[in-house]
């Protein structure tokens, strides 16, 4: 058996195709991730695999972006590690339009992988996904380090290892998405971290509160984080409103952020027990001030109002469900 594994690919593939979704939204994810491999490479924090998954911009992005997307990133993640920690990685985590992330890489190199990592998306990113992981080792390998048979489960819009799953989904078709879940080892008695940015706001607020409730349902003992606009009401948000239009994208959710408190009542309204929501200038100043002095002496930032402006538009909101006994109510951002 050894000889055939150095002989052939683990990644054994059945099919290949890539489905047309959404165009507009699709987008996002594009300028999401250039976004994000911009500001890594010059140097706002540590990322050795999202190279291997999205290209470089050579266009300049402007550095209240670059702040914005830090404390974004910042942000999920002390959710995220505090969440793992107070399970001790005895726990899944489900990252719904999880997009060119690369959360499950980072994790594994901190020692901070939960039982199983799920990813969601469309599948036409998966596939695009999928393709960097079959041809980059840098990708390849740690996830089949963690794999204890010969070949994994992989065909053109859904991976499936040991550790870590990928698979292409719409967020709105909830008896598919839990199917495919569990085809590939969900297990519903798992404490269980689920994980939506920029995602909720571009399904109506129905199929949100529907997928929102679905996560409080299915696990006796979970966590939300979710990452998304908010004061949407202004002519700042309506002017964020209006660009995205331009570009064919709609925000079908947006009535839903209207406000700090509108964001806590949908979670509270949908089946979690616990709510908290801080908008992201709020998430910046808790940030530790070293780490924030550091960022900053990077690029000089011309209009501080502007960042401002942009922070209080966006909101980190995170709920829990259950888990008493593990202090899952403590945690904080």
């Amino acid at each position: 058996m050894a000889a055939n594994r150095r002989e052939s690919s683990p990644f054994a593939s059945s099919s290949s195709g890539s489905n047309a979704d959404d165009e507009g939204v699709r987008g996002t994810c594009e300028d999401a991730s250039v976004c994000k491999r911009y500001a890594v490479s010059i140097g706002y924090w540590h990322d050795p695999y999202i190279e291997h998954l999205v290209r470089l911009s050579k266009e300049r992005k402007a550095p209240e972006i670059n702040r914005g997307y830090f404390a974004r990133v910042q942000g999920v993640s002390q959710l995220t590690k505090a969440f793992l920690r107070k399970t001790e990685c005895h726990c899944q985590i489900l990252n719904l339009g999880a997009g060119m992330d690369t959360i499950f890489w980072n994790l594994k190199d901190e020692d901070l992988l939960p039982s199983k990592y799920f990813e969601v998306d469309f599948p036409a990113i998966v596939t695009r996904k999928l393709h960097n992981i079959k041809n980059k080792p840098a990708l390849a390998k740690p996830i089949v380090e963690l794999h204890s048979e010969d070949t994994l489960k992989m065909d053109g819009h859904m991976l499936d290892s040991k550790r870590y799953a990928i698979i292409g989904a719409d967020l709105r078709e909830l008896p598919q998405l839990e199917e495919k879940l569990k085809k590939c080892n969900m297990n519903t008695q798992l404490p269980t971290l689920v994980i939506t940015e920029c995602v909720l706001v571009y399904m109506t607020p129905e199929q949100s509160a529907n997928l929102i409730k679905w996560a409080a349902n299915s696990f006796e003992t979970a966590m939300f984080i979710n990452y998304e606009q908010v004061n949407m009401d202004d002519r700042f948000g309506q002017i964020m409103i209006e660009n995205l239009w331009r570009r064919q994208c709609h925000l079908a959710g947006v009535e839903t952020c209207k406000s700090l408190e509108s964001q806590r009542e949908r979670l509270l309204s949908n089946g979690w027990e616990t709510a908290s929501v801080v908008d992201m200038m709020e998430v910046y100043s808790r940030l530790p001030q070293a780490e924030v002095s550091r960022i900053e002496s990077l690029e000089f930032l011309d209009e501080k109002e502007l960042l401002e402006q942009l922070m209080h538009h966006y909101c980190l909101c995170w709920a829990t469900r259950g888990g008493q006994d593990l202090g899952l109510k403590e945690i904080a951002c």
